[in-house]
């Protein structure tokens, strides 16, 4: 039996299925909904791998939906991928045509803010304009009262003009008050939503499913403040969507479950893209502090009058001496001419003791104790940072002053204690001023196994349920994120398997000596060459870096028998206006980097991209962090052999690896050719040891690999798009 909408019928007419909003599931999708509605009445977490296009989302969102409704708690949907938000609200506007659902969509207060101030800023504006609205309501009933009083003195009440005068006195005083207030600073948007009546903001709120930026624009045109209105909204509703940090930062995930009035036990987390989590957690979990932040702490208390200030500048300024002179003995030959304006890690790992940078601060201190004058040092960072606020506040300043010596004494008290955890790697870092061409420090607590910051949350959530195209090996998502005994289900690509071809070619495993050889880059560009001429439509090129993709887009411009329109995507370039461009063209080639933007949460539809081509195993650049990652797993799980590797380096770049080969073949009736590109996604990769990747693919990915030779791939992808009747105009020629 099937309800109107094509879905089967569970039994229970007010069931989940209540919430599905499309004709009938995908193959699959029920069992996924079973599934997860069991997990849910159990509390168990799931890992859901899906392939792309295949409902994962409505997957979740049905059955949790379904027991939040029943057992009154809010599901949060979230990802980190601006084109999948597109998505989640398209697919909650679907479900509220089936069933009504309370849903918002919730951004971060600096692109939601109509007067553009900083989170400090915007806190204290927003106190103070709350107390401007309660004295104001606070007059109001005076003011009543005093007239009361005076009808009572025309009618000769006794102790009515006492009463009067009294009641007048005060709100003299709080005139006074009111006038001060609003001699400060305060919110104007803030203050309308507090004094107006809003209810028909909500009304409209809730009438369909807003974005952010409607939210925005609908406000601004009433002169509220929208950010704050849709926390006010939050509370008690059906779906929130929003970004990782909110749930993955847990200063922000606190305040925003206040914000829904809900316990986390009265939550149901969904993450999309959950192969993404490991590397969002680490950078909400790492911590860092640079040199100029130190300056100006010594700066700051230069001019404090204080007794704890000479403690703190002692303490401040040991670590500072330390950071420059560390980055400075760290310098290998040539290196502090490489530094450019990014971020450049500098080695100051140590076998066996504590970093180079700790060892220099800690032989370098003199005083009372690092632990006695670091506190001193927060005692007088939480007083002048009151007295920043308090001079905002009232006034006295323009801008909310943050306090320099409070971020300074935080951070190297963290640093102390927690630099020598596991898990945690103490960073040195530097970058070239652009403005004064001077090269500055940066210290660094780098958190190199996210579970520090994910296990918590998964632990307090009611249960969580994370889903990508590419979570498998499960074994290695569990421990990375510190889940136990999750339920897990995986799904491949259910579209046709005539429509699909993945081919395995037999390049060498190309290595870095081995990319450079003149006869491997000929062979390379030959099977390009090969692809984009058999190719009906255009062609998506992977490489390792944006280094190679150069190299092979120049080698194919200057080829005579090319003639594709080439596109090479470029690192600090935006890639989303040549993408707009590239699937304009038929018949066109992009080259890019498989660790850029385009090999994962982009669509390219039908014609747009029908042959995919990975050129290498795309290992990540080995380097000071990815060092301490592997050390970290290793350490971690000690007696697994190669752990470090496997759970740094391998698994990453193969889960990158199948997001790429994702970009094609998104829809039951589209077609398409993957082609993997090295020797080491052959069937010879089983002779290779760690090295060879075929074997980290699932099974199923595995079982549709068809081995070739790269002068064969042409001959290989002609037959495969002759069978779709593909080629307009006839097929070409071999």
């Amino acid at each position: 039996m099937a309800h109107a909408n094509g879905a089967p019928d569970d039994g229970d007419a007010d069931g989940a299925w209540r919430f599905f909003p499309y004709d009938e599931p995908y193959p699959n999708q029920e069992a996924a909904m079973s599934g997860i509605a069991d997990a849910l009445d159990d509390e168990r977490n799931v890992l859901l791998e899906g392939a792309t296009g295949t409902g994962k989302t409505i997957s979740a969102l049905v059955p949790a939906l379904s027991y939040a409704r029943e057992h009154d708690k809010t599901v949060v949907i979230t990802t980190n991928v601006h084109q999948q938000m597109r998505q989640f609200v398209e697919d909650a506007r679907a479900i509220t045509r089936e069933e009504a659902i309370r849903a918002v969509v919730f951004r971060g207060k600096s692109s939601m803010c109509h007067i553009d101030v900083g989170f400090q800023e915007c806190q204290t504006l927003r106190d103070t304009t709350r107390s401007i609205v309660e004295k104001e309501s606070d007059k109001a009933e005076l003011s009543e009262q005093a007239q009361a009083l005076l009808d009572g003195m025309r009618e000769g009440e006794s102790g009515a003009a006492d009463a009067r005068s009294a009641v007048t006195d005060e709100l003299d005083a709080l005139d006074d008050e009111l006038a001060e207030l609003k001699e400060g600073n305060y919110c104007e948007h803030y203050y309308n939503n507090l004094a107006r009546n809003t209810d028909e903001f909500f009304e409209w709120l809730f009438d369909d499913v807003r974005t952010p930026d409607e939210i925005f624009e609908y406000a601004g045109r009433q002169n509220l403040c929208g950010y704050e209105l849709l926390k006010e909204g939050m509370e008690g509703i059906d779906l929130v969507v929003c970004n990782y940090h909110h749930l993955l930062d847990p200063m922000i995930r606190e305040q925003f479950f206040r914000w829904l009035d809900r316990d986390p036990d009265d939550v149901i987390t969904v993450f999309d893209e959950a192969h993404n989590i490991e590397s969002a957690a680490r950078d909400h979990a790492s911590r860092a502090l640079t040199e100029n932040t130190l300056e100006s702490a010594m700066n700051e208390l230069e001019d404090a009058d204080d007794s704890r200030a000479e403690s703190a500048r002692n303490v401040i300024g040991t670590f500072l001496d330390a950071l420059r002179d560390s980055y400075e003995e760290a310098f290998g030959f040539g290196e502090r001419e490489q530094v450019g304006e990014n971020w450049y890690d500098l080695s100051i790992a140590n076998q066996g003791r504590r970093d180079d940078l700790t060892m220099e601060f800690l032989q370098s201190y003199e005083g009372r104790g690092i632990d006695v004058e670091v506190e001193l040092a927060l005692q007088l960072g939480k007083q002048l940072d009151e007295q920043y606020e308090d001079a905002y506040k009232n006034g006295e300043a323009t801008t909310r002053k943050e306090c320099q010596t409070l971020q300074a004494a935080n951070f190297i008290a963290d640093w102390t204690e927690m630099g020598g955890e596991l898990g945690r790697r103490p960073m040195l870092s530097v970058r070239r001023d652009g403005g004064t061409d001077e090269i500055y420090g940066r210290a660094e607590l780098y958190t190199c196994i996210p579970r520090e910051v994910t296990k918590e949350l998964f632990e307090e959530v009611h249960a969580s349920i994370l889903m990508s195209a590419t979570l498998r090996p499960f074994d290695v998502m569990e421990g990375a994120l510190g889940l136990k005994n999750p339920v897990t289900m995986a799904y491949g690509l259910e579209y046709p398997e005539e429509n699909r071809r993945t081919f395995s070619v037999s390049l060498p495993a190309l290595f870095s000596s081995e990319r450079d050889d003149p006869g491997t880059q000929e062979t390379i560009e030959g099977m390009l060459a090969d692809a984009a001429a058999f190719t009906p439509g255009n062609t998506l090129v992977f490489f390792p870096s944006y280094a190679e993709a150069e190299r092979h887009h120049e080698r194919l411009r200057a080829n005579p028998d090319v003639d594709a329109e080439l596109f090479l995507d470029e690192p600090g370039v935006r890639a989303e206006e040549m993408r707009r461009e590239f699937v304009g063209k038929d018949g066109a080639v992009l080259l890019t980097s498989l660790w850029g933007t385009l090999a994962e949460g982009v669509s390219f539809d039908g014609d747009d991209a029908r042959t995919v081509v990975v050129v290498g195993v795309p290992y990540p650049h080995l380097s000071e962090r990815l060092e301490a990652v592997q050390d970290a797993y290793d350490r971690a799980y000690r007696g697994k052999k190669d752990a470090g590797w496997r759970y740094a380096v391998e698994i990453p770049t193969i889960r990158k690896t199948r997001q790429a080969l994702g970009r094609v073949i998104r829809a039951p009736d589209d077609f398409g050719v993957r082609v993997l590109a090295d020797k080491r996604y052959t069937r010879e990769s089983s002779s290779m040891g760690k090295y060879g990747v075929r074997g980290s693919f699932p099974v199923e990915e595995r079982a549709e690999m068809v081995d070739i030779a790269p002068n064969k791939l042409k001959f290989a992808m002609l037959n495969f798009y002759s069978d779709r009747d593909a080629y307009d105009g006839g097929p070409p020629r071999p």
